[in-house]
């Protein structure tokens, strides 16, 4: 049996599906979030007889999971994706009228990342249409908020919902990733006192010290990020996102918060590289009895589980699979990425034990863009690579040429 997959669904299927998910806001200065997103893909499987439930996480937001029931005999796969984006601030263009123009559809969150959530579904439904039933169970979880703490596959976590390989479908633009950094967000606070501008002398500057306290972090600890390497993920890094502090012009500032990005490799690990930022408030204590701070880990950043890196074996089936699609795609080597930014990969493959792949369509150079916008072709080629890997990995009776 041959398995043509342009031969069970329609381009303009494809096309009108991304732009039905574009058009439902889904970000978080939308009150109930995911859910009229998660409803919209849950009545799509049932309206196309695939096998869908809900996972209530919260009042009014849940992650989507969808079904195709293989046989039992062979390996099972999960594709990961997420309902969320980012705002929709300062675009350029309408951010959910999800236009088709020049060969791409524009609007938030066509690349990041319904766009590939699409591709999951369409390819999916092609099978379904097919009558084939893999070897083992393909499985679509849509979650929520992975642009905030990753409650949705925090709960995929929670609940031991396990896969023999898993593609998390973040925008890879025909590349693939086994490996990023691990992510966690920190804020120091630093305490001064307050007094008049006109006597500052009686006072305790915390921006001040703010200040000494960030040069102190470029002096001791920039040097050794640059000696912890990984040749998947790159160099351990560090980045000031903000500064905040004082209460106005005419006042000694009491108060400063720094908020900390920290991209960290293999051999690192969250109570670390915390450590190391105690180990220069220490210090600075020492060399200034007026210096007072304190760290802890920002509260909108974390939910239960830590964010490690991901670190995916290339001895891995799922990998060797992932590159031989899109090979056949692309019709090239596809380039095994490095430095890319944090997934829900690094749950499913640290917490779930599943050897896990991010591969999706779409540049991640346009995504959260004030023009976010992703090729057709993109989307096409993404069915495409998908179902491959489905047949690679799921059917050993192989229906793809």
């Amino acid at each position: 049996m041959i398995f043509v997959v342009k031969n069970h669904y329609k381009v303009n299927e494809l096309v009108e599906l991304t732009q039905q998910l574009v058009r439902i806001p889904s970000h978080e200065h939308i009150k109930t979030r995911e859910k009229d997103v998660a409803e919209f893909i849950y009545n799509f499987c049932e309206d196309n007889d695939i096998e869908v439930e809900f996972q209530p996480i919260t009042e009014d937001r849940k992650n989507v999971i969808a079904y195709l029931r293989g046989n039992g005999t062979g390996n099972s796969i999960m594709f990961n994706g997420h309902l969320d984006t980012v705002p929709p601030d300062n675009m350029k263009i309408p951010p959910l009228a999800a236009e088709v123009k020049d060969g791409y559809i524009w609007g938030r969150g066509t690349v990041d990342m319904k766009g590939a959530v699409a591709c999951i579904l369409m390819s999916m439904l092609a099978l379904k249409r097919a009558k084939i039933v893999p070897d083992g169970d393909i499985i679509f979880t849509g979650v929520i908020g992975e642009e905030g703490k990753s409650e949705g596959t925090e709960h995929i976590v929670k609940l031991d919902l396990k896969t023999d390989a898993a593609i998390v479908a973040e925008p890879t633009n025909y590349e693939y990733v086994v490996g990023h950094r691990g992510l966690e967000w920190f804020d120091i606070f630093v305490k001064g006192r307050a007094a008049h501008s006109g006597t500052p002398e009686r006072g305790v500057n915390a921006i001040e010290k703010a200040m000494v306290f960030m040069q102190k972090v470029k002096e001791v600890l920039y040097p050794k990020l640059k000696e912890r390497h990984n040749e998947f993920m790159g160099e351990s890094l560090m980045n000031f996102g903000t500064i905040q502090g004082g209460t106005g012009q005419s006042t000694v500032a009491d108060c400063c918060i720094i908020r900390i990005d920290r991209r960290y490799v293999p051999g690192e690990t969250v109570e670390t590289v915390m450590q190391e930022y105690q180990d220069i408030i220490d210090l600075l204590k020492k060399e200034d009895p007026t210096f007072d701070a304190k760290i802890r880990r920002t509260p909108e950043s974390v939910l239960r589980l830590n964010h490690p890196p991901l670190i995916t074996s290339m001895n891995e089936p799922i990998v060797s699979v992932v590159r031989e699609s899109l090979k056949e795609v692309i019709k090239k080597e596809p380039h095994l990425t490095t430095g890319f930014g944090w997934t829900d990969a690094a749950l499913l493959s640290t917490y779930l034990k599943i050897p896990t792949v991010v591969v999706g369509p779409g540049d991640l150079s346009l995504a959260h863009t004030e023009a976010e916008r992703i090729a057709i072709e993109d989307l096409v080629n993404t069915v495409e690579i998908y179902s491959r890997i489905i047949d690679k990995f799921c059917i050993k009776d192989r229906i793809i040429e």
